[in-house]
């Protein structure tokens, strides 16, 4: 578990970073350091598309996964990286990025 908060606390403290989300396997925020209304939308928003984005690399290729996904528009970034063990997935970090 150190280990874990030791990672969360590197992440945020580079430059630009606005928060950091972890979710469960249901894409419930188990760790967050945003507000309730924002981790919320993000998570909810970004389980699908990482449930969606798995989906289409396995149909492309059934051998491979999904290791990281990241999202990049003119004001932010946003970073996804998905543990899976045995198939499923297991929990995910979302760090979210200013771009400027």
């Amino acid at each position: 578990m150190a280990e874990v908060e030791e990672t969360l606390k590197r992440i945020q403290a580079h430059k630009g970073v606005i928060g950091t989300i972890v979710v469960n396997a249901e894409g419930i925020p188990i760790r967050t350091t945003l507000d309730n209304s924002t981790t919320v939308q993000y998570a909810g928003l970004l389980h699908q598309l990482t449930m969606k984005a798995r989906s289409t690399v396995r149909d492309i290729d059934p051998q491979n996964d999904l290791t990281f996904l990241r999202i990049r528009s003119k004001k932010h970034e946003i970073m996804v990286a998905p543990v899976w063990i045995r198939g499923q997935i297991l929990s995910y970090g979302q760090g979210a990025y200013t771009t400027n």
